[in-house]
């Protein structure tokens, strides 16, 4: 694996895990939760660097199906965070207190909210999207001398398993609340179990990966049937 491809990934994990931290804003605190989301924003810079030819080349060639998809979660990722970087700054009590920043407190923490949720739901989407490239490179790394059906078959499973609990987290937890801003208070419980918590945001996260892996897999393979008939 080359040395550029071993730092994608592991920003990318570590983008992860700070987004799954920061979503458990009461099992960590105030002051962690603003040192996370600073260290997330630094990695989804240094995300956007590593991956500069994706500008160069977002005005040319075709418009797929599966090209405009991927675009649209990826734009609409972008702007989420650029919403929940200005919200953060403007909220923060701690890391940027020493900002002259008055107001404008009430318009922030909506976009906070709206954004929290949001940016969990779109980032894990755009984790669908590039899936199988994480795929690839863990079969690369660990790789497997003889593809067993059944190894396939119990992976595919447990993909469905996990998708289908979480698609029940976002009723669990009244997402669509927080996603309209319906309500502009989160309700935390600051004494639930950080096993518990995470088990549901993972599995709303398999979901949201399976969705969008299966969904470019469709288009493209309808495109391939589309393009072998011309």
């Amino acid at each position: 694996m080359k040395p550029k491809a071993i730092v994608k990934i592991t920003v990318d994990i570590l983008m992860t895990l700070a987004l799954l931290f920061l979503m458990g804003y009461q099992l960590w605190g105030e002051v962690a939760h603003e040192i996370a989301g600073v260290g997330l924003f630094v990695l989804f810079i240094l995300h956007h660097i590593l991956n500069f030819q994706w500008y160069k080349t977002l005005f040319k060639g075709k418009y797929t199906a599966v090209r405009i998809f991927q675009i649209v979660i990826d734009v609409s990722v972008l702007i989420v965070m650029l919403m929940m970087m200005y919200s953060g700054i403007t909220m923060s009590r701690h890391v940027f207190a020493f900002l002259p920043i008055h107001g404008g407190l009430a318009m922030a923490r909506r976009l906070h909210i709206r954004g929290s949720y949001w940016g969990f739901l779109l980032m894990s989407l755009h984790l669908g999207l590039h899936w199988s490239m994480i795929l690839g490179m863990l079969k690369k790394a660990f790789p497997i001398q003889k593809k067993s059906k059944i190894w396939t078959g119990l992976c595919r499973i447990a993909g469905i398993v996990i998708a289908g609990y979480g698609a029940y987290i976002p009723i669990k937890r009244d997402f669509v609340t927080y996603l309209l801003l319906k309500q502009e208070f989160v309700f935390l419980d600051y004494n639930e179990s950080k096993i518990s918590f995470y088990i549901d945001y993972l599995a709303c996260m398999g979901l949201c990966i399976f969705v969008t892996h299966y969904a470019s897999t469709l288009l493209k393979r309808l495109r391939q049937r589309k393009d072998k008939r011309v």
